[in-house]
């Protein structure tokens, strides 16, 4: 494997203790952190350690470190009995923060927890691979949300410059997300998860060059 770029200036040790405090219930709590040069050293030869992806499940779609399995920050707590006991922990989320919020409220739990400093960011802006299972970059959250923003923009736009009964669209836009969050059931993201953008895309396996959904 070729020397990769360094992210940030560490020990040169595989684990980097950095005394970074993460405000979780009023409670400061140094944490571990890892680079991501130091990182992938360890995904090369993986040592025994489980990696975990606290981002939602459309982002995790959208591209993740090989071999993190996805357990989304709001179900950290209720899913510790999935965490191998005795296995170290490595946390990663987009950029670091989610990541280390979890850290810290798993802290009395687990002591084994380090934090990828930078997230999958960093990972993928030092060229290193990322598996995806939606041809869309963007999360399906994400995209709700920017439509969602769009639709409340022009309708205020509209309602200013031509007449204000197009207020009815901002209002039922927060109407449609008001429902998502009592129900759990959100309909803007089932019509753009059957968009082409978001359909599963085929990938293929340099072992054997047979082509495969994920």
């Amino acid at each position: 494997m070729e020397a990769l770029p360094k992210i940030s200036r560490h020990p040169p040790e595989s684990f980097s203790e950095n005394y970074r405090s993460s405000l979780i219930e009023g409670i400061l709590s140094p944490i571990n952190t890892v680079t991501v040069s130091e990182l992938a050293q360890w995904h090369d030869a993986p040592p025994d350690s489980q990696w975990i992806d606290v981002r939602s499940p459309g982002e995790y779609a959208s591209g993740h470190i090989p071999g993190a399995v996805n357990i989304p920050m709001e179900q950290v707590e209720a899913r510790l009995d999935d965490l191998l006991p005795g296995v170290p922990i490595v946390l990663v989320c987009q950029a670091g923060k989610r990541a280390r919020m979890v850290a810290g409220l798993i802290e009395p739990c687990r002591k084994d927890v380090t934090v990828l400093d930078g997230g999958t960011s960093a990972w993928s802006a030092a060229g290193l691979p990322l598996v995806a299972s939606v041809k869309s970059r963007f999360s399906l959250e994400r995209q709700v949300r920017l439509i969602a923003g769009l639709l409340v923009l022009t309708s205020v736009v509209l309602a200013v410059m031509v007449d204000r009964a197009w207020l009815v669209l901002a209002a039922f836009v927060g109407a449609g997300l008001t429902f998502a969050g009592l129900t759990d059931i959100c309909l803007m993201a089932g019509l753009l998860i059957r968009m082409p953008w978001n359909q599963t895309r085929k990938t293929v396996s340099a072992a054997n060059e047979k082509t495969c959904k994920v």
